[in-house]
This record gives structure tokens, sequence and C-alpha cells, in this order.
């Protein structure tokens, strides 16, 4: 399954379910997406669906930086839906909606 070249791309294939889009069948997913890309901060990331989860990634791939996958990631299918820092190393909160997942994510963004 190829991935998306770039941001706008990945964002617009989760977003239509794209077939062959990691993730275009998990309706857990969707409403996550929805919820992440409705944030100006995230939406200007790469949105990458895996083993049930949301990442936000610095840039699309190819990816030759060691330090592209070190954003807070939702995991999906809640309620209660859980954000978690890289690497699962710790559980920033939980939420009961996306859109608090999404911002609970947003909230925990390096600056810049």
């Amino acid at each position: 399954m190829p991935e998306a070249p770039d941001v706008e791309t990945a964002w617009s294939w989760l977003l239509e379910r794209k077939p062959g889009t990691r993730g275009a069948t998990h309706d857990s997913l969707l409403i996550v997406v929805e919820a992440a890309h409705a944030e100006p901060c995230l939406r200007s990331l790469y949105p990458f669906p895996t083993h049930g989860t949301l990442h936000f990634l610095r840039s699309a791939p190819p990816w030759a930086d060691l330090n592209y996958d070190d954003l807070p990631f939702i995991v999906c299918g809640g309620p209660p839906y859980r954000v978690y820092s890289s690497g699962y190393v710790g559980l920033l909160g939980k939420t009961e909606t996306p859109a608090e997942a999404a911002a609970l994510v947003v909230s925990h963004l390096p600056p810049g």
C-alpha cells in the first residue's frame, strides 16, 4: 500500500476513505481523523494511521530523519480516547470525544 506523497494528499485520502489507504475502512479512525483535521496545527502534520492509532508525523515519506515520529498520538476506538507521547512513553490523558483528544495532542506539541 503506497503512502500519500505529501501532507495534503494524506489528509484528503483519509477523509475521502480512498480505497487502498491505510485505515480507510475503519469507522473508528474516520471520526478521529475528522476531529484532528479540524485543528490547524495537526492539519500541517502528516497523518499516519497504524495499529488502531493516529500518529502525526513531521514530514511525508520517505522518512530519513530519525525524529519524524516523535509527537503525541491518539488511540482510536474510544471513548475514552487515549493520547500518548511518542513510543507510549507516557499517557497524556483520556478524553470523551475525538475533538478533545485532538486538542490534547495540540496542547502537547513542541513549540514551533
